[in-house]
């Protein structure tokens, strides 16, 4: 977050006297409070200040890239995800590779008749399959996906530095967001590593 050469006073002020009130800062810097006040809200939201009722202003002590660190560990699952791209068990290795060409993903999810996840479909899974001599429109995507349990997923609720912890221990593209039933999970969203990056960036340029 870039600073105004005025909220850099007022860090300054609170830094050396605080905690310090919004009428005594104004004083201090010649100007009304109500002048000041839409500073204050943005530093405080910030996190550079912390405010308490009939106390005053105090300095937190935390730099732009600590409090960038809290909020990314704050940042879930349920709001960076996608829509999942997902095909049925019994669909041809020839038509998944046209699905994800089609829809231009790295990884396929596959569910079952009862659209619960069942395995998953990487680049790498149709590529070893395309280079043998067997005819892809007649083998289904069953025979060479990755099944359940070997399968990495997520939650909405899990935390998104937890999910790309995942991605990167496992060497994957893509995890499947799911939700539990009786039967088995259903697959509702898809988190990616452009997911992460996208959610990651657009924070520090929000800062």
């Amino acid at each position: 977050m870039e600073l105004t050469h005025r909220q850099e006073q007022i860090i300054e002020i609170v830094k050396e006297s605080g905690p310090i009130t919004g009428e005594n800062i104004a004083e201090r810097l010649n100007l009304t409070r109500a002048t000041l006040r839409p500073d204050l809200a943005i530093l405080t939201m910030a996190g550079f200040l912390d405010a308490r009722p009939r106390v005053g202003y105090f300095y937190t002590g935390k730099t732009g890239s600590e409090l960038i660190s809290e909020q990314v560990k704050k940042l879930k699952v349920r709001d960076q995800h996608s829509v999942p791209v997902v095909v049925n068990d019994q669909v041809s290795v020839y038509d998944a590779i046209t699905t994800m060409f089609l829809e231009d993903v790295g990884t396929l999810f596959v569910v079952n008749q009862k659209a619960l996840l069942v395995g998953v479909l990487s680049r790498k899974d149709l590529l070893r399959a395309s280079m043998g001599n067997q005819e892809l429109s007649d083998v289904p995507v069953h025979i060479i996906m990755t099944r359940i349990p070997k399968i990495k997923i997520c939650y909405k609720d899990d935390l998104l530095v937890d999910a790309a912890t995942k991605l990167i221990e496992n060497q994957i593209d893509a995890l499947p967001v799911v939700v539990d039933r009786e039967d088995g999970q259903e697959v509702v969203g898809r988190l990616t590593k452009t997911n992460i990056t996208k959610a990651f960036v657009d924070l520090v340029r929000e800062e």
